[in-house]
């Protein structure tokens, strides 16, 4: 083929989803993983291959995806994760979010801004104060040396994400499309945009967005993935990389030091205690087989400072109207979007934006989880009678702070990926990673570095006295959450899972569409017996907003994707909801409803075989691999 043949993909990215997809599961015995960029996905399955365990392929595929999907995620960036330990059974979590600078005082802030003492504060997305410290790359190497192998080095870890980056690679249509989405805020932001463009001498300044199928290469970033592998998190928080993403932030007005990229290199990422609820609801407690529970489920949520609680609690209250009586059996075809469910919405208050635990990842000392009180079965219960089946409530008090006193930090962006890998000894990891708003602070995107630090600070509050108020050193409020199911699986009579036998990991990345997403998900597994893709495929809801162009976060809007059963729509509309359909993709489209993943483990009843069975979610460029 000549070389000047022009790419099949028209100049500007349009719309590309146009009627819904079919995909079908994906089987395998060895391992998998799905995720939303079929390139990054390969480093996980090469990892794999290679001897590697899921932690290890986890990491692979974050390094993987912040080169073919810069737009949502990056080493600059945080994460969190939820892994299975298939030997123990144990579900452990990982905090690798990072922190505010130790400079960043409300006031010092407010004064940069040029707040008045009684104006109330919201931290701009666009701002350099927005910035926090990044905490994935400290991250990725916590999750190797505390879940991984110990079979592979970071070096082999990297490499295939640092091969990417180096002899370039095709970006697919999803990534085009938010590139281009993102070029001029990046222009604007940073005088290093150049760094995140592709060189074309036609382009103004000589760069522009990749389009879908260009190539695209990253030598600076593939340097920085280096320069982690061979030196650690030592590499990344002092000396080169530091000094330069530090220069930018400074240069641009902003506070972040060295100290605390020292700080954090110092603390590390967290170990904390997962928080869980177990439901039985819908008979998914009674038939093994029928609902591949057998006994019920268990679900595993990160502890805040995300927002996996909210899931936990909406969960808990569908339990709570089913055992008053209030929300009736769901039958199969229903149960993806039960009308009940759908109007039972209970918008709980942002969880403390500290972390169950606190402190060194050494020595994390124990406290009480500030988290049990709100997902006992006392408080979701006495929450659930203020359920009416027949009307909205506009009236209820939901116990969050009033928005007329304290304006919601912003949640306004979908700018995430959730991944899932398992391997062939049944461990399986429930992995996100967040830049938090596009490029992340395109601010720090720093020269020969090509690292940007998270957005995560316009999470934070500047009116004084909210309770996620900015201050020093202080994680923010995250809207990122992975997923983790095991089975309660009573009786042990070897018909169904055994307690404490992993079922998913999953998850449903998108602002406040996370918690509601996990909720619809499982439901659709667990009581509608949906397959992992099944449930991926079928349409959603989101409540409330969570992206930039819907507004106010308090919205009570529900917003409905296109497909959703018309009876299904009217019977919301009825009840007093206001209604949105959405179709498409750009602007309010399909976006709106996150994209997913899940990878579900089974046994061979004959064989005894266990069996990975992932899904992709149709709204992403990816798919589900297995080894």
């Amino acid at each position: 083929m000549p070389l000047t043949t022009p790419s099949v993909y028209p100049p500007a990215c349009g719309e590309f989803l146009k009627w819904p997809s079919r995909r079908s599961v994906v089987h395998s015995t060895k391992g998998m993983v799905a995720c939303t960029q079929p390139l990054a996905a390969k480093c996980g399955i090469d990892i794999l291959n290679a001897g590697g365990n899921a932690a290890d392929a986890a990491v692979a595929v974050a390094a993987g995806l912040n080169i073919t999907e810069p737009t949502s995620t990056g080493i600059g960036g945080d994460m969190f994760c939820l892994y299975y330990d298939a030997k123990t059974g144990k579900v452990s979590a990982l905090n690798g979010s990072g922190r505010s600078g130790g400079k960043c005082t409300l006031e010092t802030i407010r004064k940069d801004l040029g707040l008045a003492d009684d104006e109330l504060g919201e931290m701009p997305m666009n701002s350099v104060h927005a910035a926090t410290v990044p905490g994935a790359a400290a991250g990725w190497v916590d999750t190797v040396e505390r879940f991984g192998s110990g079979k592979l080095s970071m070096e082999q870890i990297l490499a295939p994400a640092i091969e990417l980056a180096e002899k370039g690679f095709p970006v697919s249509e999803d990534t085009a499309f938010f590139w281009k989405v993102n070029e001029a805020p990046l222009r604007k932001a940073s005088p290093n945009f150049a760094e995140m463009l592709k060189a074309d001498p036609s382009a103004p300044d000589g760069v522009r967005a990749p389009k879908a199928g260009d190539i695209m290469k990253m030598p600076n970033l593939a340097r920085t993935f280096r320069t982690l592998a061979t030196e650690g998190k030592k590499g990344f928080y002092t000396g080169r990389i530091a000094e330069e993403i530090i220069k930018v932030v400074r240069d641009r007005g902003g506070h972040l030091e060295l100290a605390d990229l020292a700080h954090h290199l110092e603390q590390g990422s967290e170990p904390v205690d997962p928080i869980s609820l177990k439901f039985r609801g819908q008979g998914c407690g009674s038939s093994p087989r029928s609902s591949p529970g057998g006994g019920g489920v268990e679900l595993w949520e990160h502890p805040p400072n995300g927002q996996g609680i909210v899931a936990l609690m909406a969960l808990g209250i569908f339990q709570e109207l089913e055992a008053s009586g209030q929300d009736p059996h769901l039958s199969p075809p229903r149960t993806t979007t039960p009308r009940p469910t759908l109007h039972a919405h209970h918008r709980m208050p942002p969880p403390s934006p500290s972390p169950t635990r606190t402190g060194s990842s050494r020595t994390p000392p124990p406290r009480p989880s500030p988290s049990a009180s709100l997902i006992s079965q006392p408080y979701l219960a006495s929450r659930a009678k203020l359920f009416n089946p027949s009307a909205t409530t506009p009236d209820l008090t939901h116990g969050n702070p009033n928005p007329n006193t304290f304006p919601s930090p912003a949640l306004r962006s979908s700018d995430t990926v959730y991944f899932a890998a398992a391997d062939s000894a049944g461990n399986a990891i429930s992995f996100i990673n967040s830049n938090y708003a596009g490029f992340g602070s395109a601010h720090g995107a720093a020269p020969a570095a090509a690292s940007r630090c998270r957005t995560a600070a316009a999470n934070f509050s500047l009116t004084r006295g909210h309770p996620n108020v900015l201050a020093p050193r202080k994680r923010p409020y995250h809207t990122i959450i992975p997923g983790l199911v095991t089975c309660l699986g009573e009786g042990g009579d070897g018909d169904g899972p055994q307690k404490g036998e992993l079922h998913s990991v999953f998850g449903v990345m998108g602002g406040f569409m996370q918690p509601q997403g996990h909720v619809q998900v499982l439901l659709g597994q667990i009581v509608g017996a949906l397959n992992p893709q099944q449930a991926l495929d079928a349409p959603r809801v989101c409540i409330g907003a969570g992206m930039a162009d819907v507004g106010d976060v308090y919205s009570e809007v529900v917003y409905v994707e296109e497909g959703m059963p018309e009876a299904t729509v009217e019977g919301l509309r009825k009840l007093g909801h206001p209604v949105k359909v959405l179709g498409g993709w750009g602007g309010m489209g399909r976006q709106m409803f996150g994209r997913g993943q899940i990878v579900r483990w089974t046994v061979d009843e004959v064989e005894g075989t266990g069996v990975w069975s992932g899904g992709s979610d149709m709204r992403g460029d990816g798919a589900a691999y297995p080894a």
